[in-house]
């Protein structure tokens, strides 16, 4: 009686486990891909506006140095007023280069997670990979190619127009501006003072330079690619 049942009612046909896999999989990927994107724009967005806030915050204590200049005929109570203003700036500019340079090397680390799932979007459907013009590789061949699709840009370029390289310079002039103030307020004269705040800016600059260097080589040395690129013909 029961077979007569089954026979007459039969169940609805289901997916095997195996078939439903690689949509599952294709969901969970977009998922994160999805997330990662929206933390990318987050930190992007964070990061330029405390740049922004930062140049606001110069320009406007720059030109009160210079009215109060003019007020007080750069008396000495200016000069200490003046010093502890490029203090502050140079401060919040340290502040904000740190984390600069922070955002950077998150930017780099949702670049590899990204290109990590298209390896895996390619894995699933490998007919896709012609029409991918970012990199789905997670080496750093693979991370040059997400940020510049066209090929052909220079790795100089690509850090001089960074905003790591722009707070660098933006830092470098302040410590040059109160090294020097600081100097000549000292007594010392300004044929000695400017090479001596030139150098100071120089310095700070090229440390700037070498340590988002390492930082950079770092992070290859610490994660090593699970989908390199592949090796060009020849």
């Amino acid at each position: 009686m029961s077979e007569e049942s089954n026979a007459a009612n039969p169940e609805p046909p289901t997916a095997s486990r195996a078939e439903l896999l690689p949509g599952v999989r294709a969901q969970l990927l977009a998922t994160e891909h999805w997330s990662l994107l929206a933390s990318r724009s987050t930190t992007q967005g964070e990061v330029l506006t405390r740049i922004s806030m930062f140049l606001t915050f110069t320009s406007a204590s720059l030109l009160s140095v210079a009215l109060v200049g003019n007020a007080t005929q750069f008396s000495d109570a200016f000069r200490a007023f003046a010093l502890t203003i490029l203090c502050i700036d140079l401060v919040v500019g340290l502040l904000t280069h740190i984390r600069v340079m922070s955002v950077a090397m998150e930017d780099l680390m949702y670049v590899i997670a990204m290109n990590r799932l298209r390896a895996a979007y390619v894995d699933l459907d490998p007919g896709i990979a012609p029409y991918l013009m970012a990199g789905s590789a997670d080496d750093e061949e693979g991370a040059k190619r997400t940020y510049y699709f066209l090929g052909g840009r220079r790795d100089f370029n690509q850090v001089a127009g960074s905003s790591m390289v722009f707070m660098g310079v933006v830092n470098a002039a302040l410590i040059a501006l109160l090294t020097g103030s600081a100097l000549l307020t000292a007594g010392l004269p300004a044929v000695a003072a400017v090479p001596v705040a030139v150098l100071a800016a120089l310095g700070f600059f090229g440390t700037s330079l070498v340590r988002g260097h390492h930082r950079y080589l770092d992070v290859w040395r610490n994660n090593p690619p699970i989908s390199p690129t592949p090796p060009h013909p020849g």
